[in-house]
């Protein structure tokens, strides 16, 4: 029963525990907290990846699963989710994340009927400022309603729109989709990346600050007024 909750896999850089995605957050906790002080000198000192699946995760939970880990010597470092929920709740407790969304139109009940020319796709939307040292990862589409700080980087199978300041590292089309853009209000990475395409900014501070997007075109990335 205890394996259908959790699951804990050795990695070469430390540890993966896979979370069920139906089960009561009290009964994995309590299960995690017996199966971790098993063996706790075992894994005392442990990395943590968490893979919560399609779980929901409210930020004061995955905190207080944060402090769970940290009672016990273990530090939490990546957060695995196809929830976007989950996703905002870990960048809001400065962890980083990676998307396990697929890349597929999105199916079941809508708010809006989305038509045949009109196919979404999954992505991941950021409400907040990427900060130095975040990374976020993601097998769709990216969007940070905020600013992508020096230090910051996105990584993006599909497409990265920025509404607001962009000075950190963005790789959209990361899985070599040439077709994929780059859009900010403020373009000014320190490093940019369409699928095998590599850019960097001017060094000149006096340019005009206008919305802009990135594409490849004439196996280069140019950037034109984001219109």
């Amino acid at each position: 029963m205890s394996n259908d909750i959790i699951n804990i896999k050795g990695m070469s850089n430390g540890l993966l525990i896979s979370l069920s995605p139906s089960e009561e957050w009290q009964t994995i906790t309590q299960e995690l907290a017996a199966r971790l002080d098993e063996k706790a000198s075992f894994f005392a000192g442990a990395k943590v990846i968490v893979d919560t699946g399609e779980r929901p995760v409210p930020k004061y939970e995955l905190s207080s699963l944060k402090a769970l880990l940290e009672r016990r010597n273990m530090s939490l470092m990546v957060v695995q989710s196809a929830s976007q929920t989950t996703l905002e709740s870990a960048l809001a407790l400065d962890l980083r994340t990676q998307s396990t969304a697929p890349d597929k139109p999105i199916s079941g009940e809508q708010d809006v009927p989305i038509s045949s020319e009109e196919s979404g796709t999954v992505g991941v939307m950021i409400r907040r400022t990427l900060r130095s040292g975040r990374t976020v990862t993601s097998r769709g589409h990216v969007v940070v309603y905020g600013d992508v700080n020096p230090g910051a980087k996105i990584i993006a199978e599909g497409d990265v729109v920025v509404w607001g300041r962009l000075r950190g590292t963005v790789h959209a089309g990361a899985n070599g989709n040439t077709d994929a853009i780059v859009c900010a209000l403020d373009m000014n990475p320190n490093q940019l990346r369409i699928a095998h395409y590599i850019a960097t900014s001017p060094s000149d501070k006096r340019r005009k600050v206008v919305p802009e997007v990135a594409r490849v075109r004439d196996n280069q990335i140019i950037v034109e007024a984001w219109e």
